[in-house]
């Protein structure tokens, strides 16, 4: 027989719905607009790190609410936050579910470090973790690997990540990517909030870009960690069209070069951008992920009702 019994208990429901209560209350206090956006829209993200689900005849669920909620601003929303629906193919086990719960918002006129306070701020009290580190990309992975991300010879890069398991074929970037992923996290401290941002240009995704000391391009990106995960990545948003047009470009390359299906890139995007998208910074929390941390569990299918296994 179907086992029919949700994954979670009254605990885990009175835990999350109190949860949800503290977030309102903080974006209340200061006066952030809540919004809400589709779940189910005509195109996905080109990212090649994110696999969107597709609904035949209607596009796909939607990996994050970002480029509506930047279609948004761009109108003139002003400051807006929401908890919605995620949707990721092929993520799932202890830490994912293809159906997911995010907490994303955005601040019109706030920097980077501005946006990184006011989420410490918003982590340390869901989580009554006091200490926060911060951490450049670059030099945090030097500390850990003993390899500089940005110059390290990629066959360097390959020998040392396959002490750890037998890979797949990754260039470079994606070497970088999965030693951060699978070492570089795992030695953060875990009872305190890490901030590590200054990623490397290649990493920017939505995120504008500057040039650091030694004239390499880094990305205005920070992401949180927190008791052994990620719970947070955030940008200073990128607001030119024809540099996020080039960044669609190289990444419907990079998802040929590794057989994954063609995205199309979201035209109504490219036009708010077009229109103007006012300076910004945003944020996505997993929410999901903060109440494992809240809980001390370990597996987030027993804080979902119904994980993909038996919804």
């Amino acid at each position: 027989m179907s086992d029919w019994r949700p994954g979670t208990d009254a605990r885990a429901l009175k835990a999350r719905a109190m949860l949800y209560r503290q977030v309102r209350a903080f974006f209340d206090a200061r006066d952030v607009l809540e919004v809400d956006t589709p779940q189910l829209a005509s195109h996905g993200v080109t990212d090649i790190h994110i696999q969107c689900i597709a609904v035949p005849g209607y596009g796909y669920l939607q990996s994050s609410p970002e480029y509506h909620m930047k279609r948004l601003l761009a109108a003139g929303s002003g400051p807006i936050w929401q908890i919605c629906r995620a949707y990721r193919d092929g993520e799932a086990g202890r830490r994912h579910n293809p159906e997911f719960t995010l907490l994303e918002w955005y601040r019109t006129g706030y920097s980077l470090d501005d946006l990184i306070r006011e989420c410490c701020t918003l982590l340390s009290e869901l989580l009554a973790l006091s200490k926060v580190q911060r951490y450049a990309f670059r030099e945090l992975f030097r500390e850990v690997t003993g390899l500089d991300p940005l110059t390290a010879d990629t066959d360097a890069l390959r020998a040392h990540a396959a002490r750890h398991t037998e890979l797949p074929a990754l260039d470079h970037a994606g070497l970088v990517d999965y030693l951060m992923a699978t070492e570089v996290e795992a030695a953060l401290p875990p009872e305190q909030l890490s901030v590590v941002d200054r990623f490397p240009g290649w990493a920017a995704a939505l995120a504008q870009t500057e040039h650091d000391p030694d004239g390499a391009e880094v990305a205005l990106r920070f992401e949180v960690y927190a008791r052994g995960m990620e719970l947070a990545n955030g940008y200073y948003e990128l607001t030119d069209t024809a540099e996020q047009a080039a960044r669609f470009a190289r990444d419907q390359a990079r998802r040929a070069a590794y057989q994954q299906p063609p995205m199309a890139p979201d035209p109504y995007l490219l036009a708010a951008l077009a229109h103007g998208l006012p300076a910004c910074a945003g944020v996505a929390v997993g929410l999901d992920r903060v109440l494992m941390c809240q809980l001390g569990e370990s597996d987030i299918r027993r804080l979902i009702t119904f994980p993909h296994h038996n919804a």
